[in-house]
């Protein structure tokens, strides 16, 4: 047998960097397994304070908010793009609808889906290189009337002294 299909199968594979969540049927990602972080949104509103779980492996951020049956209204899960890159997300294993927000490295909101549809395969992108996408519970963004353009911030901002590259703390 020819292992050279193989090879450029797995190459393939290997470098597509806007390819949908990968499906996996593993336990879901719970609040006690991911990190937790405090996340500002910064509207015309004024500020919104979640406290959000942060997909850091590549396996969690396969897993994403998959399977979940709710999602508290001042929670959600950010996924860091480092280097930023243009990232696409898909619905399917996602049982609730969900607000994505893809976040520009200046902290600025690149693009918002607003509630994605469950079980969707259709791709979501913002088509541009972003540091990150936080996914919230759909229909959460209009409620705080969040938008395009609103300043994202995440981790201690408070004590820039400290470097952690959990933190996000893009100039006002």
């Amino acid at each position: 047998m020819n292992p050279f299909p193989l090879f450029i199968l797995a190459l393939l594979t290997a470098c597509s960097q806007s390819a949908p969540k990968a499906e996996n049927t593993s336990a879901p990602i719970t609040a006690q397994t991911a990190p937790l972080l405090p996340l500002t949104i910064r509207t015309a509103k004024g500020n919104h304070r979640f406290t959000v779980e942060i997909a850091l492996t590549e396996k969690q951020q396969e897993q994403g908010l998959m399977f979940r049956k709710s999602l508290a209204p001042d929670s959600g899960m950010l996924f860091p793009m480092s280097p930023p890159r243009t990232a696409s997300f898909w619905m399917k294993n996602t049982l609730i609808p969900l607000d994505m927000l893809f976040i520009h490295t200046d902290g600025s909101i690149a693009f918002l889906k607003a509630s994605a549809a469950p079980y969707s395969r259709e791709p979501i992108s913002a088509g541009v290189p972003v540091a990150a996408v936080l996914e919230l519970r759909g229909g959460r963004a209009a409620e705080l009337g969040i938008r395009e353009g609103d300043r994202v911030h995440w981790g201690d901002c408070s004590a820039p002294s400290r470097p952690n590259p959990l933190n996000f703390c893009p100039a006002p």
